[in-house]
C-alpha cells in the first residue's frame, strides 16, 4: 500500500469510524437481550452503551496495602483526569470500564462525580485483586472461605460499597502466573459462587494462558458457563492457539494493553481470532490512566486514544470491515458485560 493511501486511511478512520457505531445498528445475542448494565448511577440497557473500553483505570494507589484507605483530594485528581476523559469522548465512547480493584484505590464516589461531569457511563466492580503476591489482599480474605467471600461481595452488589449505594457491574479478580495457588482458586471459586447468585461477569487479571485455563476449569466445576469469564491481559500469552482455545469453550478473550507502538502485535491476535471464527469473543482496550495519589500532578497519567488513532487505523489497513469493528467495539461487550446469570449447560 503506498503512503498517500495509508495516511488517508489513518486521517479518515477514527473520523468514520464514530459514525458508524450508532447502537441501534448492532444486533445483541441472548444475553445482550436478558441483561443490563449496572453504572454507577444505576442500571442502563446493554444498547444503550454504545462504543465501549473494556478495561481502564482512573487512579490506582499501591502505597497503602490492603487497607483500602481514601486519602486522596478529589478534586485534584478530576482535574488531572477530566480531560482525559473528554478527549475520550471526542472520539464517540460512551461507556468505560474502571478496573481498578478493592484495596488498591477504587473510589466509587470518585467515579460517580466523574460520570456525572463527564455523561459517560462508568462501571466499576467488587471482588479481591490476588496478584502481586496478594499484596493488596484483606487479612479476612485468608481465613474466610468462598463461600464467606462470595457473602461480601454479593452483599456489595445488593446494598452498595464503601458507605455509599454505588454498586458494582462486575467482578474483578487477579492471579498470579504460573499454576493457580490454593488462596487463587478459592477466589475464583469465590467469583463463581457470586456470579451464580447477582449474573456479575468474572473479570480475571491473568496473564498467561496456564492460569487462564485452569480458572475456566474452576468456573466450570462451580456450574458457571465460560461466558461469564474474561481473560484479562491474554495479549501476555504468546501460543495464539490457546486464546482459540479459551474462546472455543466460550470465555472471552481480553487484550488490553492496546499503545501506539503495539498496533500491528494486536492486529495479528485480533486477525488470528477472527480466522478461527471467534470474532465475537474479542474485547480490547488500553488499561491506561493510572493517577498516582502523591505523585505531583498524579505521575505519568496516560491517556485512552491509542485504540482510535492507530489500532483501529490499522485494522482497518488489515482489511476489517466496519460491521466487524462494530462487533469488537460494541457488541462485545455489551454481550460480555450484560447482567444475567450463565450457567453451565450439562
Amino acid at each position: 500500500m503506498n503512503s498517500t493511501r495509508r495516511n488517508f486511511i489513518k486521517t479518515t478512520a477514527v473520523a468514520s469510524f464514530g459514525l458508524a457505531l450508532a447502537p441501534n445498528s448492532i444486533a445483541f445475542g441472548n444475553s445482550g437481550r436478558k441483561g443490563y448494565i449496572m453504572t454507577v448511577n444505576g442500571k442502563i440497557k446493554p444498547s444503550d452503551m454504545g462504543l465501549s473500553l473494556t478495561h481502564e483505570h482512573v487512579l490506582v494507589d499501591g502505597s497503602k496495602g490492603a487497607t483500602g484507605e481514601i486519602w486522596w483530594d478529589r478534586e485534584a485528581v478530576k482535574k488531572v483526569v477530566m480531560p482525559y476523559l473528554h478527549e475520550l469522548k471526542k472520539h464517540g465512547c460512551k461507556t468505560f470500564f474502571e478496573f481498578t480493584p478493592s484495596y488498591i484505590g477504587k473510589d466509587v464516589q470518585l467515579l460517580k462525580e466523574l460520570a456525572d461531569e463527564t455523561r459517560l457511563h462508568i462501571i466499576t466492580n467488587t471482588g479481591y485483586y490476588g496478584a502481586n503476591n496478594n499484596k493488596h489482599i484483606p487479612e479476612h480474605a485468608y481465613n474466610e472461605s468462598a463461600e464467606q467471600l462470595a457473602s461480601r461481595w454479593i452483599t456489595d452488589f445488593e446494598t452498595g460499597m464503601q458507605e455509599t449505594t454505588i454498586k458494582p457491574g462486575f467482578i474483578k479478580t487477579a492471579v498470579n502466573k504460573g499454576s493457580l495457588s490454593e488462596f487463587h482458586q478459592k477466589l475464583i471459586k469465590a467469583a463463581s459462587l457470586t456470579h451464580l447468585k447477582t449474573g456479575l461477569t468474572i473479570a480475571s487479571h491473568t496473564g498467561e494462558a496456564e492460569p487462564a485455563l485452569q480458572q475456566i476449569e474452576i468456573v466450570k466445576e462451580n456450574g458457571v458457563s465460560p461466558s461469564a469469564f474474561i481473560w484479562t491481559h491474554a495479549q501476555k500469552e504468546k501460543d495464539l492457539s490457546m486464546h482459540v482455545k479459551a474462546a472455543e469453550q466460550g470465555a472471552w478473550v481480553s487484550l488490553d494493553s492496546v499503545r501506539k507502538k503495539n498496533a500491528e502485535k494486536y492486529v495479528s491476535m485480533i486477525k488470528n481470532l477472527k480466522e478461527s471464527g471467534h470474532i465475537k469473543k474479542i474485547l480490547l482496550s488500553h488499561d491506561a490512566g493510572w493517577y498516582t495519589p502523591g505523585a505531583e500532578n498524579g505521575g505519568n497519567f496516560r491517556g485512552f486514544t491509542s485504540l482510535f488513532t492507530h489500532l483501529i487505523p490499522a485494522l482497518k489497513e488489515a482489511g476489517l470491515t466496519k460491521e466487524e469493528i462494530d462487533t469488537i467495539m460494541i457488541q462485545n461487550p455489551a454481550e460480555a458485560f450484560a447482567i444475567s446469570v450463565k450457567k453451565l449447560k450439562k
